[in-house]
């Protein structure tokens, strides 16, 4: 199970240049697709799952054409979009029933076991018979899992899925991902959340304005970023001279002023002590070049 994306471009009739030349090879397991709000991840994400026609460019899924299989590929996709719509009227087991049915489960019995299964898997068992719009959000989130899952789809594609939950939720969905990566499967996980990335994915992809700015292991964007992430211990008047010359991750106060973690190509002319780079610094960090670098053209 592989997909393949070559030189694929999406422009919008109002000129908007949404994807640019993306190239990509996404393989088994869990794959973070991460940049800010406007970067173009929901619009690959809608030509994946084939709500969208690219402008050019191609994606083979598995081997497939996209574009000239795409009732083959909706047979093995499971998606789960940013904006999860459900039927208010219907139950819990009745949506997820429903889901079942559309993902090809044909046999009444087993598509009733696997609801049952998903509801257990997803911790909405004992909500099983109240209504879908009566859920929290979380549950809500959860139950839009569920219906990506049902019918064991090899490629799963999840659009800002913890967006909104408390942390205990977003733990809870990003263990879920990570048991299902385990099986033959492809995972999608389009966030704009570092944290959902560093937990989860052995490979990613950062885009931005359209453009893969970087595409690896996440190990490799943190070790670019060794080196450049400093600790300095401030006052309130250093702060204040400070804060608008550097990019600053984390404020921690203590008895003297503050804690500050800032990401910096040039050492700060403080008392910067340098610390190991994790996800977000590397992100912070790229995303800082990549604007400079922008700037300067």
């Amino acid at each position: 199970m592989k997909i393949e994306i070559r030189n694929l471009n999406q422009i919008y009739r109002n000129g908007n240049h949404a994807l640019k030349d993306v190239t990509l090879d996404i393989n088994q397991g869990m794959f973070g697709l991460l940049g800010p709000n406007g970067a173009g991840k929901s619009t690959l994400m809608r030509i994946l799952v084939t709500l969208m026609k690219q402008t050019s460019g191609s994606v083979f899924i598995d081997g497939k054409d996209l574009h000239k299989n795409r009732r083959e590929v909706r047979k093995i996709l499971g998606y789960l979009p940013q904006d999860f719509r459900f039927f208010t009227a219907l139950k819990t087991w009745e949506f997820l029933d429903y889901s079942g049915a559309l993902a090809g489960l044909r046999n009444r019995k087993e598509r009733m076991a696997a609801v049952d299964a998903l509801l257990e898997k997803v911790g909405l068992f004992e909500a099983r018979d109240r209504r879908a719009n009566r859920l929290s959000g979380g549950m809500k989130r959860r139950l839009g899992i569920a219906q990506a899952l049902i019918g064991n789809p090899r490629l799963i594609i999840v659009d800002e899925p913890t967006t909104g939950l408390d942390p205990d939720e977003r733990i809870r969905f990003r263990n879920i991902l990570s048991d299902l990566s385990q099986n033959e499967v492809i995972i999608i996980l389009s966030t704009h959340i570092v944290g959902d990335i560093s937990s989860t994915c052995h490979d990613m992809a950062m885009l931005n304005r359209g453009e893969v700015i970087f595409s690896g292991p996440p190990e490799n964007l943190i070790s670019s970023t060794e080196g450049n992430v400093y600790n300095i211990s401030v006052t309130p008047e250093e702060y204040e001279l400070m804060k608008d010359k550097y990019h600053i991750i984390s404020t921690i106060p203590t008895d003297i002023g503050w804690d500050v973690q800032v990401v910096s190509s040039d050492k700060p002319p403080y008392d910067a002590k340098v610390i190991p780079a994790n996800l977000e610094h590397a992100y912070v960090y790229y995303m800082e070049k990549i604007t400079a670098g922008n700037e300067n053209v």
